[in-house]
């Protein structure tokens, strides 16, 4: 059985975008360049050619990777998911018990967290302690770098549809 993974539908366009870019354009521009560098002679001394034929298998990995990645996506319209409870797609605030710091996430899939970006995984430490609580919980997150404890003060529907 295939594990199926949350993403949301903006999430899961950007990767297909990704997929048709490269299937389309830059698979095609690799094998270009691996042509025009054959030409230059000696394939055992080419830098031009063995670069190339690094980037393309560059590409292959990826369009590889994305293939798997769409194919067992969950699309999650997070514009239709309710605000009482952290869910997917959900901005949940908290206080951070032990540094008074006010924080914010998005609860996305794996493919889409980015914490600089004000998102994290469903399936990370904090994301897994976040799921089902109300405002006013405590949530303890037993983290790599040690528990930490929240309090969730807000949720918001996502600003990611």
């Amino acid at each position: 059985m295939v594990e199926r993974v949350p993403i949301s539908k903006t999430g899961f366009n950007k990767l297909r975008e990704e997929l048709n870019r490269l299937e389309r354009f830059e698979r095609m521009e690799v094998v270009k360049a691996i042509e025009v560098a054959r030409g230059h002679g000696d394939l055992k001394e080419n830098a031009e050619y063995h670069a190339a034929k690094d980037r393309q298998g560059h590409i292959e990995g990826r369009i590889l990777e994305l293939k798997d990645k769409l194919s067992r996506a969950e699309i999650i319209d997070c514009s239709q998911v309710k605000c009482d409870r952290a869910v997917f797609g959900t901005i949940v605030s908290m206080l951070d018990l032990n540094t008074d710091e006010e924080i914010s996430y998005q609860l996305l899939g794996p493919d889409e967290a980015d914490v600089k970006k004000g998102s994290i995984s469903v399936l990370s430490p904090l994301g897994r302690s976040l799921l089902g609580k109300e405002i006013g919980d405590e949530v303890l997150a037993i983290t790599p770098g040690g528990n930490r404890e929240f309090e969730v003060t807000g949720i918001n529907v996502s600003k990611i549809a």
